[in-house]
């Protein structure tokens, strides 16, 4: 989730007592969906719809996790697999996976390139939830690994988006950066401890940081994501043609 929460049914079994999976944070989820008519009259609503259709056509991050879901059999459609909603304060998007719905936080979305990174870290949870059976709910070393990974390849700690929060890198600063926003992740979306976040991130932490696709490489600016992509296009036609 981005900050990175995944978000999970209301109705999952498992988990702390009386844990209710992050929706809290997500409170337009339990409401009745509104007309066309009335969601196009709030500005949020309008400027994430636009903000949304921008990084779906032009951003490479979002565009390789797109055409790597189809190819695993999971296609993504915009108008059913994204929702504009508002959102705890503290939040930015979320993967809902009762639904296989990305949810973006239109109150708390206010420029491009923080909708572009939201939408790559999201999708990093929908392609992980396409690929492998994860269990969000029950086991929280899957969502570790998961928010690892999503932190790791979404765009989430480049150098500049860590000097932007005023965190100066160092030899192994991008580990850290990864290591601390996954175990902020869970801690945002599951009533555990910090030392259980801690102990589930340090324990998958290897296998899930190496873990690359679909980029196969860690995507350390757009550039670099957009070689992914098109590395990733053209392994995608070479297979066709075996």
């Amino acid at each position: 989730m981005e900050d990175g929460k995944t978000a999970s049914p209301p109705g999952a079994e498992g988990g702390e007592e009386e844990d209710d999976f992050g929706y809290r944070l997500f409170p337009d989820r339990n409401k009745e969906p509104q007309s066309f008519l009335v969601r196009s009259l709030f500005t949020f609503h309008n400027r994430c719809q636009v903000m949304l259709r921008m990084t779906l056509e032009t951003n490479p991050y979002a565009q390789l996790l797109i055409a790597a879901m189809k190819q695993s059999g999971c296609t993504v459609f915009n108008d059913r697999h994204f929702s504009c909603e508002n959102c705890d304060g503290c939040v930015s998007g979320g993967f809902d996976s009762a639904t296989s719905q990305i949810v973006l936080c239109q109150n708390n979305i206010r420029h491009q390139s923080h909708m572009n990174r939201v939408v790559a870290h999201e999708l990093i949870h929908a392609f992980d939830h396409c690929r492998a059976h994860v269990d969000w709910f029950k086991n929280v070393k899957h969502l570790a690994c998961s928010e690892i990974r999503a932190a790791n390849l979404s765009g989430d700690c480049t150098l500049m988006n860590e000097i932007a929060r005023f965190k100066f890198g160092l030899k192994g600063h991008h580990q850290t950066c990864v290591r601390d926003r996954a175990i902020r992740s869970i801690l945002a979306v599951r009533k555990v401890s910090r030392e259980t976040a801690e102990k589930a991130v340090d324990e998958v932490f290897d296998a899930c940081f190496n873990d690359l696709e679909p980029f196969g490489r860690i995507p350390h600016s757009k550039t670099d994501a957009k070689r992914a992509y098109k590395d990733f296009l053209n392994r995608d036609r070479y297979t066709a043609n075996l």
